[in-house]
């Protein structure tokens, strides 16, 4: 037949791999890294053009560059068995914590003994009392975060710190909505300060630190950003046999007898083993099985600012515990890399479901900050960035249908990893480590 648009191209003809990972994130990279040691031909692919996943920059034409987010490593992480080049990379840091508490006052985070407790005078002090007494007493039956919250502090302290804006301010729902088991793995902190059993373990701990000496640095990305971070992971991975497919343009997961068709916007590849980092639902919809709806995530809007003029604090990141204003964190990177045209730079993140644009969120902030006195002088909107499945959403009954959705992936065929992949928060990359190691038996 003269027509070639008909003629059959052998399967010999397209790319042949032991494992694909779907998603080049941390856990993505990790997960190559391991497979890469076990001697199989593995292939990254990702539908962003860069690697790194959410770990995002953006350089203004000033040279102002900015995060998603507020990103700190250590020089312990196990990160660094898998990709030692990365040390020399990273920029040394002191970073500092603050909050802006429902009283306009920049305190210690998470909770101030002096701000929160003291300051609430007699009468505050006999209600923060009463209101712990009484939910030890009578709200053992926890159901959700805010019971979880409210037994271990009161429901008293638990509104004059803050903490429970802060809760649906970060997750996105109102407290009581989001799930139980979350708030035990995730704010366990708050069973740690408020028990006599967690207060003296902390205390020994603090003296066994303070014995040995500090154990860890904390560093950031260098100050051009991301890219010149994890292209030495990229190298490594390559001068290993790993192949990277970015801006892939996935389309299909299709299950074959000995393996899986994987369909690229360039073609498709053939694998015996898929390992899926990228979100629940959208590895679903690859594999044409039926999403699960209730598996949501934060759209994430970043607020890219300079600033010349006086902070009303010191600290490098601050969190909004007040009452007003969407916006939950904001990260000073000037006080890491120092500051560019004699200006001060930081970012800003704002969920997308407490405002409907950037404008909105950029108007709220400048009217709550300058209430507050966080920043006096010249405030320029340098840009702005939105960022969808920024991290999951912990809504009751998540947690069940991320179980179900992912033993149904593995019966299909698909391993389900990572913060995204198996819908679990992960603060931190050496956790995202840890648990790439654990599930793909590392070590």
């Amino acid at each position: 037949m003269d027509d070639t648009s008909l003629q059959v191209v052998p399967l010999s003809k397209f790319p042949h791999f032991d494992a694909v990972v779907l998603g080049a994130g941390i856990s993505g990279l990790v997960a190559a890294s391991i497979l890469s040691e076990q001697g199989q031909r593995t292939l990254v692919v990702d539908d962003y053009s860069h690697v790194g996943g959410n770990h995002m920059d953006w350089t203004s034409p000033e040279g102002y560059t900015f995060d998603v987010g507020s990103l700190i490593f250590q020089d312990d992480s196990p990160l660094l068995r898998h990709f030692p080049e990365l040390l020399p990379r990273y920029v040394p840091i002191n970073p500092t914590w603050g909050r802006l508490n429902p009283q306009g006052r920049i305190t210690v985070y998470p909770i101030s003994v002096r701000d929160d407790i003291l300051a609430a005078g007699p009468l505050g002090l006999s209600r923060i009392a009463f209101s712990l007494i009484y939910a030890r007493l009578f709200r053992r039956n926890m159901r959700n975060a805010r019971d979880f919250a409210r037994y271990w502090i009161g429901a008293y302290l638990l509104q004059r710190s803050g903490l429970e804006t802060y809760m649906k301010r970060f997750y996105g729902i109102e407290p009581e909505k989001i799930d139980l088991d979350l708030a035990r793995k995730r704010m366990g902190w708050i069973s740690e300060h408020a028990s006599i059993k967690g207060l003296l373990r902390k205390f020994t701990l603090i003296r066994r630190q303070a014995a040995a000496g500090p154990v860890n640095r904390q560093m950031a990305r260098p100050r051009e950003g991301f890219a010149s971070l994890y292209d030495v992971a990229v190298q490594r991975l390559k001068v290993a046999g790993v192949s990277f497919r970015l801006s892939a343009g996935l389309r299909k997961l299709s299950k074959l007898n000995d393996g899986f068709e994987v369909s690229l916007a360039d073609g498709p590849v053939f694998t015996k083993r898929v390992i899926s980092t990228i979100p629940i639902p959208a590895a679903e919809r690859l594999c044409d099985l039926p999403s699960h709806s209730a598996l949501n995530t934060i759209t994430l809007i970043t607020l890219y600012f300079s600033f010349r003029g006086t902070r009303g604090f010191p600290q490098s990141i601050i969190y909004n515990f007040s009452h007003e204003g969407f916006w939950k964190r904001l990260t000073v990177y000037s006080d890491f890399y120092g500051s560019q045209n004699d200006r001060e730079y930081f970012a800003v993140e704002v969920i997308a479901s407490q405002v409907l644009t950037v404008d909105q969120a950029e108007a709220d902030f400048r009217n709550h900050t300058r209430a507050n006195a966080l920043f006096t002088g010249e405030l320029k909107l340098e840009g702005s960035q939105i960022l969808e499945n920024a991290y999951p959403i912990y809504s009751q009954g998540a947690a069940q249908h991320a179980t179900q959705a992912i033993a149904k992936l593995r019966q299909f065929g698909i391993e389900s990893i990572g913060r995204q992949g198996a819908f679990n928060y992960q603060p931190t990359a050496r956790v995202s480590t840890i648990e790439v190691e654990a599930a793909l038996g590392s070590g």
